[in-house]
Parts: C-alpha cells; sequence; structure tokens
C-alpha cells in the first residue's frame, strides 16, 4: 500500500532547508548593515558633530562628556545606528523574499514596490523625528535652565535621546504598510479598525509613552498625534488592500 504521508527525512530537510535560506537572508541583512556601518565610520565626525549634535546647538545648549570612553562609545553607537537605517531597504527586502513563499504568486510581483514604499515610510519618519520633534523638544527642554543651574546635556545621553526618538519614529510610521500586509493576508480588516478606534487611540498613547525616553508630555504628544493620523490613513489602506484583494479572488 502506497504511503500518502511524506517521509520524516522529506519534512525534516524541507524544515532545514527554511532554516538556512532564514540563516542566509539574517547573514545578508548583518553583512549590509556591517558595509553601511564601515562607510559611516569614516564620516562619524560629520554625522555626530553636525547631524546629531545640529539641533541641540541650534537651541543653545552644550554637550559634555563625563566618562573617559564616553566619546569612543557614542561614535560606536552612532555608527551601528547608521549602519541599519542605511540597510533598512536590504533588511526588508530579506524579509519580503523570505516570507513571500508563503504568499499567492500575483502577491510576490509587488516585492518592490512594498520594499520602496515600507523604506519610505521608515525614512518618513525618521525625518519628522529629526526635524519636528527633537528640535520642538530640545527647545522645551532649554527654557528650562536658570542662572544657577547651566544645562549642559551628558553626550551618551542625548544620543541615546536622539537615537531612540529616530528610530522609535520610523518604526511607527511603518503603521500604513503593516495595516496593508495584515489585510493582505486576511488577518486585518477595515470594519476591526474602526470599531476598536479607541483602543488603539489608547494604545497608541501608551506607546507613544514607551517610544519617547522622557516623560513630558509635549514629546509623548507629538509622537502620539501623527501616529493617530496613521491609524485613520490605516484603515483606508487597509479598505484598499481588501477591494484589490477581493478583485484579484473574482
Amino acid at each position: 500500500m502506497p504511503n500518502d504521508q511524506p517521509n520524516t527525512e522529506e519534512r525534516e530537510m524541507g524544515f532545514l532547508d527554511h532554516l538556512e535560506e532564514l540563516r542566509v537572508r539574517i547573514l545578508v541583512a548583518v553583512m549590509s548593515v556591517l558595509i553601511i556601518s564601515i562607510i559611516a565610520a569614516f564620516f562619524a565626525d560629520f554625522l555626530v558633530k553636525d547631524v546629531l549634535l545640529g539641533p541641540l546647538l541650534a537651541v543653545g545648549l552644550k554637550a559634555q562628556v563625563l566618562t573617559p570612553y564616553g566619546i569612543m562609545l557614542t561614535y560606536m553607537q552612532v555608527v551601528i545606528v547608521v549602519g541599519i537605517i542605511g540597510a533598512m531597504p536590504v533588511i526588508l527586502y530579506e524579509l519580503w523574499k523570505f516570507v513571500s513563499p508563503g504568499l499567492m504568486p500575483n502577491e510576490r510581483k509587488y516585492a518592490f514596490w512594498i520594499v520602496f514604499f515600507t523604506s519610505l515610510c521608515f525614512l518618513s519618519g525618521i525625518s519628522f523625528a529629526y526635524f519636528i520633534l527633537v528640535p520642538t523638544a530640545l527647545k522645551f527642554f532649554s527654557t528650562f535652565g536658570t542662572d544657577v543651574f547651566q544645562l549642559n546635556i551628558a553626550i551618551n545621553e542625548y544620543i541615546s535621546f536622539m537615537l531612540s526618538l529616530i528610530l522609535g519614529s520610523g518604526l511607527v510610521f511603518e503603521l500604513p504598510m503593516i495595516a496593508y500586509f495584515l489585510t493582505k493576508i486576511g488577518i486585518l480588516n477595515p470594519k476591526f479598525m474602526r470599531k476598536y478606534r479607541r483602543h488603539a487611540i489608547v494604545v497608541i498613547l501608551i506607546i507613544s509613552a514607551i517610544v519617547t525616553p522622557t516623560p513630558d508630555m509635549l514629546t509623548q504628544s507629538l509622537l502620539a498625534a501623527p501616529m493617530i493620523i496613521l491609524y485613520e490613513l490605516s484603515i483606508f489602506i487597509s479598505m484598499f488592500a481588501q477591494k484589490k484583494s477581493a478583485k484579484e479572488s473574482a
């Protein structure tokens, strides 16, 4: 009698193949981060002094180093984060290629556009944090200086504050693409998002409080406001994805 069940070796090889593919794609992503980080190391002075310290100096504040190894750790942190940001399109592409075998053939052909718009959303979030969120927060903090206390900021604390807001904002701006992808695979729909809008706002406020490294309401509100707008935008994107899926399956 023929055995209709696949043998254990075939199942194991299929599983091992997936693990091997995952390993290769992680390796490519890590190598891309490493290469961008090495390139960024040659521009470390410019990235730290002009790019990251620019918003701080613009409001009349100064940064100081409190430990002998503070500058070295700061430069290393900046170089690695720049490597992650610069390699984000590659990371997203490798992630998409890993999950694409589980999608329909007509959905796989959109790999370029999905990676493009996902990267665009991430860079939009970074731009929002750098040009709006960080300067507004620093300007607010600078008003608390007095004649008795001089407001100088530890460089490592400032860089951590800056990078946390930038990366957090970049990830938050991925909400529309997440809504699109979850709708395409049938996990999310616009009716569900409209029904639980109030719950989503509460979650957004919690996320903004977690992502922002400072407890002030101004910074948290500045991040929560675009998140709420992005949630409303995600409802329309979910509607578009749902209608497109229905048309393709018809």
